[in-house]
């Protein structure tokens, strides 16, 4: 018996409008490339989307069209989120941070028919013009500046009439696209749609409320051109939380005084960022006035940067998830302790699942395993928030999924009987030594403890008798001379010995990843001979 109640296709600008009529004051403050602050409300911010909307139009853009950005976070990237949905088109959102030709790849992959880019990546557009899909129409981000070969962003806007109203789609229509970084073979993309898109969104702001609401206000650090920052984008309008956009400068400086001037009281990143974050308040010793909470996400955080950050009265808590999970599947649940060491033993863990989202573990026979906080295996997840496929990619679409459809993770966790996952390690990062398994985050968690150490990462390396064995690459502290054996000797302390590397590398610089994640692929390249010399 089908139930008696009206339909209505969900639609990301839907978001946009109840926005602007309940809570028209929420604010959006960006700091520009050009150097100074932006501030204006939802209200403001959605006449111009819709002014926006009305120029893609005039132009040609319409549904299924793919519209990339190349941008940072900013209000005018925000805008073109909700324009591009608006006309029923694609917003391909591309990391800068990737090789030129990985860029050109993804262009011609998605089929993108414009560009949107901010100024600071206008010789990069130019030098890669001619590899861009052929008749691709090109836009800076600019309030007048004059780039060869492409319009004015302001100028679209400025000449444009506010559209009446937006292009109505089935919620099931691509609405985002998002490549993956391309750690192994060429990038792969999910493609969101309307529906999974607020969904995902309604389900982290139950997940995290904390984050969010009136009086609220949140900074997305993980960038717009990465998993659409988490999904805040969405999230924030939607709970009335007033959001900053904190443009190119992510240093430690620059993240602190930008939270203390604008009153940020959450922010969501990597671990990289939040390290030098840590570091600015530790120079000053003080935290942004009104920050409460950091939400970590892309790789583990340390226990001793818990600890850290709890000192200042601030919870560092985890998220997990991927880009084919929109991306978030999980979040720390804090519940309010007065002691220290409960609080950081409970942000320790990537959290329990979100609403929609479902986990269950493997072996390698594709055997559930319990969820007894003993049993690890492969993590698989399933939810609507999950792709059901890659874009245009069918062969590692059909190696993603059992044969229950359920999506594989590529990472190996535990769950307790409470639902809390553990992540013990990438199923590619997990090093096998003497038949024996070790997890590289316990070995980077147990190095990070110790005084000194700035950042650690762990890879495996051949061995002439051991198959493999770990290697801990080592950045010291500003100021401190901390010696291997004194590093191996505080994790002794927390690890059997024959977990222990056989030795400590110091290094100036560990590779990252395009998203701020150790680049485990490049850092064993780079050390793949040591013990055999």
């Amino acid at each position: 018996m089908p139930g008696l109640m009206m339909h209505r296709e969900l639609s990301i600008p839907a978001i946009l409008d109840y926005a602007a009529e309940v809570t028209p004051g929420l604010r959006i403050t960006s700091a520009r490339v050009e150097g100074d602050l932006h501030s204006y409300t939802i209200a403001e911010a959605r006449g111009r989307i819709r002014r926006l909307a009305s120029a893609l139009r005039a132009e040609g853009f319409g549904p299924g069209d793919r519209i990339a950005t190349l941008a940072w976070n900013g209000y005018r990237h925000f805008e073109l989120y909700y324009a591009i949905a608006g006309i029923g088109a694609v917003c391909h959102t591309i990391n800068p941070r990737l090789f030129p030709e990985q860029i050109a790849w993804i262009m011609n992959h998605a089929k993108d028919q414009a560009l949107f880019f901010d100024t600071t990546f206008t010789s990069l557009v130019q030098d890669l013009h001619p590899q861009m899909p052929e008749g691709i129409k090109l836009y800076s981000l600019s309030d007048d500046q004059v780039t060869e070969g492409a319009t004015p962003y302001e100028k679209l806007i400025a000449e444009s009439e506010e559209l009446p109203f937006w292009t109505e789609v089935p919620e099931g229509t691509a609405a985002c696209m998002c490549y993956t970084s391309g750690t192994t073979g060429d990038p792969k993309a999910a493609l969101y749609s309307h529906r999974s898109t607020i969904l995902h969104a309604l389900s982290t702001a139950l997940a995290a409320p904390d984050s969010f609401g009136q009086g609220r206000c949140v900074m997305p650090v993980v960038p717009l051109f990465h998993v659409n920052a988490w999904g805040l984008p969405y999230t924030a309008p939607l709970t009335g939380t007033d959001i900053v956009f904190p443009g190119p400068k992510l240093d430690g400086p620059s993240v602190c005084a930008l939270m203390e001037k604008t009153g940020v009281t959450a922010s969501w990143g990597v671990p990289t960022v939040w390290q030098g974050l840590l570091e600015e308040m530790r120079r000053t010793g003080r935290k942004p006035a009104r920050l409460e909470v950091l939400y970590i996400g892309g790789s583990a955080l340390a226990q001793a940067m818990i600890r850290s950050f709890d000192g200042f009265g601030v919870r560092a808590l985890h998220a997990w998830g991927m880009t084919e999970m929109s991306p978030i599947g999980t979040v720390t649940r804090p519940t309010p302790a007065d002691d220290p060491e409960a609080r950081i033993a409970e942000a320790t863990p990537q959290g329990k699942r979100t609403f929609g989202v479902e986990l269950k573990i493997v072996d390698e026979d594709g055997r559930r395993l319990p969820h007894d906080d003993q049993a690890t295996g492969e993590l698989l997840v399933r939810g609507h928030g999950v792709i059901a496929a890659y874009y245009d990619a069918p062969a590692a679409s059909a190696k993603a999924f059992d044969t229950e459809g359920w999506f594989r993770t590529g990472d190996v966790a535990r769950i307790s009987p409470e639902g809390q996952l553990t992540i013990v390690d990438r199923t590619k990062d997990l090093i096998k030594s003497g038949g024996e398994w070790i997890s590289s985050i316990d070995l980077e968690n147990a190095a990070i403890a110790c005084e000194g150490v700035a950042m650690a990462a762990a890879v495996a390396v051949p061995h002439p008798r051991w198959d493999e064995r770990p290697l801990l690459a080592v950045i010291r502290a500003p100021g401190s001379e901390v010696a291997a054996a004194t590093i191996l000797e505080a994790m002794a302390a927390r690890m059997p010995k024959w977990q222990l590397p056989d030795d400590v590398v110091f290094v100036e610089t560990i590779p990252l990843t395009a998203t701020g994640k150790i680049s485990k692929k490049d850092l064993r390249m780079q050390l793949k001979d040591y013990y055999q010399n």
